[in-house]
């Protein structure tokens, strides 16, 4: 009995050592395979070509926009409804885009950007008409279709000064 045990034991032993190695050898193979990395992928958005000066201007209605969100959401979490809804209108809505193309090279942007503004500008206008329900079930679900319309169009294209 005791030399099966001791048998087993070796057995047991190699097939561990075995293992760890065939491990150890694995493991050095995967450190020399290179994996992408997920969070460095490569930019494939469009560019638009835009001069320097209304390059700034469109960034400074994107980086306006994104301040816009916060303080509606900000607006929400204090209930001040009517603030939220007024911001919404005037910032996000059809008349921030008509300001913004006024300042900037509109015929530089493709047809396919101006779609994703007005989407964005639509999905603004329709949580504008959500917000006097007060209710946030109905709210959020427009908020996150304004954020959607950003998310959308920022994968798409950016901004390349000339």
């Amino acid at each position: 009995m005791r030399g099966e045990t001791r048998l087993v034991r070796l057995l047991l032993g190699g097939l561990l050592c075995a293992t760890v190695a065939a491990g150890c050898a694995n493991s050095g193979q995967a450190h020399k395979t290179k994996r992408p990395n997920p969070y460095l992928t490569p930019d494939t958005r469009h560019s638009i070509p835009l001069s320097s000066s209304a390059g700034k201007e469109h960034r400074a209605v994107m980086l306006q926009h994104l301040e816009t969100i916060q303080v509606i959401v900000n607006a929400l979490v204090e209930e001040d409804y009517e603030l939220a809804q007024g911001l919404t209108e005037l910032h996000l809505g059809f008349f921030q885009h008509r300001q913004a193309m006024a300042h900037q090279e509109p015929e530089k942007f493709p047809s396919a950007y101006h779609d994703l503004a007005m989407a964005h500008h639509e999905a603004a206008e329709e949580l504008a008409r959500i917000i006097p329900t007060k209710d946030l079930k109905q709210i959020l679900p427009s908020l996150n279709n304004v954020l959607k319309a950003c998310v959308a169009c920022h994968l798409e294209y950016k901004v390349r000064d000339n």
